[in-house]
């Protein structure tokens, strides 16, 4: 089946053209553009679109709350945000709003098709010249915040605490399973859980989330 998609981009030219070349690709139908704000969101929820490609740089709109908005009244919907820079300092925001993957804004259009694609799939695309500033955000405890807590309070088994921590470590499942003398699907299944249980999108986040409340153990 193809891709559905919607394009929210102000400037005219750049969303018309990009709007054509997309829908010349095989396998991909862009079922409306739009600079208004209101009425690309009512096309949104109306077509709920696999995909909604969202310019970063709209002059008269909040992308962030426009992605939160888009995440949580069109879950099905998965947000691309385009047009970042490498040192786009709130990435982690973007992150915690819902927005699956991401654009740069000197990317090409193979790329951009990638990226499509692979969010599609139901992967999550950081580009490499963004990692360095989510990781500096994660380190710097902003990512985590007071969410870190929930570690603490939630209702987590013993066995699930022991992935976190190891998902902290940076370990793969595989290597968490041979920790643990565990099996490989075993270790995916508690990932799964603790994602669930910690409202959390990704095995970042619960690294992340580790980090932060090991420094409030610490305070």
């Amino acid at each position: 089946m193809a891709i559905a998609l919607v394009v929210i981009d102000d400037n005219r030219l750049l969303r018309e053209g990009l709007a054509a070349m997309l829908h010349a690709q095989p396998g991909i139908q862009v079922l409306a553009g739009g600079a208004d704000v209101e009425d690309a969101l009512a096309s949104v929820r109306q077509a709920k679109p696999d995909l909604v490609l969202l310019d970063f740089g709209l002059e008269a709109h909040d992308t962030l709350r426009l992605t939160a908005t888009v995440h949580a009244e069109v879950p099905v919907a998965k947000v691309i945000v385009m047009g970042l820079l490498p040192q786009q300092e709130d990435v982690a925001d973007f992150v915690r709003a819902g927005a699956s993957g991401f654009i740069m804004k000197h990317a090409s259009f193979e790329e951009l098709l990638e990226t499509i694609h692979d969010v599609a799939a139901g992967k999550r695309v950081l580009p490499k010249a963004l990692a360095g500033s989510l990781f500096t955000q994660i380190e710097s405890g902003s990512f985590a915040g007071a969410k870190a807590r929930m570690l603490e309070t939630t209702s987590l088994t013993s066995r699930e605490r022991q992935v976190i921590d190891l998902l902290g470590e940076g370990l793969s499942n595989k290597e968490i399973a041979s920790r643990l003398h565990i099996a490989v699907h075993t270790v995916k299944s508690h990932v799964h859980n603790v994602l669930g249980k910690l409202a959390l999108h990704s095995r970042l986040e619960v690294a992340a989330f580790t980090q932060g409340s090991a420094r409030l153990r610490m305070q």
